[in-house]
């Protein structure tokens, strides 16, 4: 299928660099070779095969090259000088595509020397939204079942979607993970990767994994950064502004693939919620230059909503998530009651839409399909 975004890359292309980040298997690598075929001459080097980071690091591609696709340039030493220095240096018409699997936004601070030179797009597993747009035929239950990742959302067979997450882990644990960062115990960044997968949506507490899996809570957060640099999980931070008595401190941790939840299924509807909401606020930031944010709401008397979509450091709506429970949360009542938040309930079994004074009890699949992308 043809994704959503490869329109505005192309437009993009022509103005500035793109940089192109997002987990890996969401479809980089697909994308940029379909973007490929609109150009008369294009070249894709990845720098994880000897052979491209010759020609990549002696800058020997021929002028004529139209568009230049670098993959995973960031785990060149000094990447970001490398890249303003080819940008700056490039012939009139060409135009650079770089992607990658880790995030180049927040990746040595990317933005101090590339300042001006690029725009980010972030490429997202597949969801509702998108699948509206592009006109692919999708269930919730699909989704839930196999997860947004095209190879397993695509497979003839449940069993072939399953075995694609079985190497799928395998291989950001034993090989991204240990490309990216200098680990010494595999085992219990394991551990910690195996800890995380059954607390989805309830906050996490340093300390308690550490005791878990004997190590320091320092270590416990330093791992996670590293799973969050890589697109394998992301984190939901408490929204505090103008929230009395807001706790400010434990992040909620969904995963990227929804399928890698261990737990029951709620917490995979929950997760997979997370996700579509996330990939929401990343294509108001990437594409309308809002700036949106995605945090939950707690207070010391346990008051909790499960999400709130944040603009311009305000809350634009607060999001709860239920598998079938057509009442209106505690929780939910509470933050619109006190602070007149607008407020919706999103339900994935729901014989009926409707509203309870001001809060919408919507059936999953209205709003998920409404949101950007």
């Amino acid at each position: 299928m043809e994704r959503a975004q490869k329109e505005p890359i192309i437009r993009d292309l022509y103005k500035k660099m793109v940089l192109l980040a997002g987990p890996r298997q969401a479809g980089k690598t697909t994308l940029a070779k379909s973007i490929a075929k609109d150009f008369t001459s294009s070249l894709y080097l990845s720098y994880d095969r000897l052979e491209d980071r010759k020609i990549i690091q002696e800058e020997s591609w021929l002028p004529s090259v139209e568009l230049l696709v670098l993959d995973e340039i960031h785990k060149m030493s000094n990447w970001k000088n490398y890249l303003k220095g080819i940008y700056d240096t490039k012939q009139p018409n060409q135009k650079i595509l770089v992607t990658g699997s880790a995030r180049l936004e927040i990746f040595n601070q990317v933005g101090d020397s590339l300042a001006g030179r690029f725009f980010l797009h972030r490429l997202m597993p597949l969801s509702p939204a998108e699948c509206e747009k592009m006109d692919v035929s999708y269930s919730i239950d699909h989704f839930l079942e196999r997860g947004g990742f095209p190879e397993p959302f695509f497979s003839e067979t449940l069993v072939d979607a399953n075995r694609w997450r079985l190497q799928y882990v395998d291989s950001l644990v034993r090989h991204d993970v240990l490309d990216f960062d200098n680990i010494h115990n595999i085992r219990a960044i394991q551990l910690v990767f195996e800890l995380l997968r059954k607390r989805v949506g309830s906050p996490i507490s340093y300390k308690s994994i550490a005791e878990d899996v004997n190590i320091s809570p320092t270590t416990v957060k330093k791992y996670i950064e590293i799973l969050e640099a890589l697109y394998i999980i992301f984190r939901v931070t408490p929204f505090s502004n103008n929230i009395a008595r807001s706790l400010l401190k434990e992040p909620k941790i969904y995963f990227f693939d929804a399928g890698l939840v261990n737990g029951n299924g709620g917490a995979r509807f929950e997760n997979f919620v997370a996700g579509c909401l996330l990939k929401h606020v990343f294509g108001k930031i990437d594409y309308e230059a809002e700036r949106y944010a995605l945090h939950y709401l707690q207070t010391k008397e346990k008051h909790e909503v499960d999400f709130a979509l944040v603009r311009e450091d305000a809350i634009e709506k607060i999001i709860e998530v239920k598998e079938s429970d057509s009442v209106t949360a505690v929780g939910l009542n509470y933050f619109h009651a006190k602070y007149n938040f607008e407020a919706i309930q999103v339900v994935r079994n729901l014989k009926r839409e409707k509203r309870e004074g001001a809060i919408e009890i919507v059936e999953a699949r209205n709003f998920l399909k409404s949101l950007f992308l």
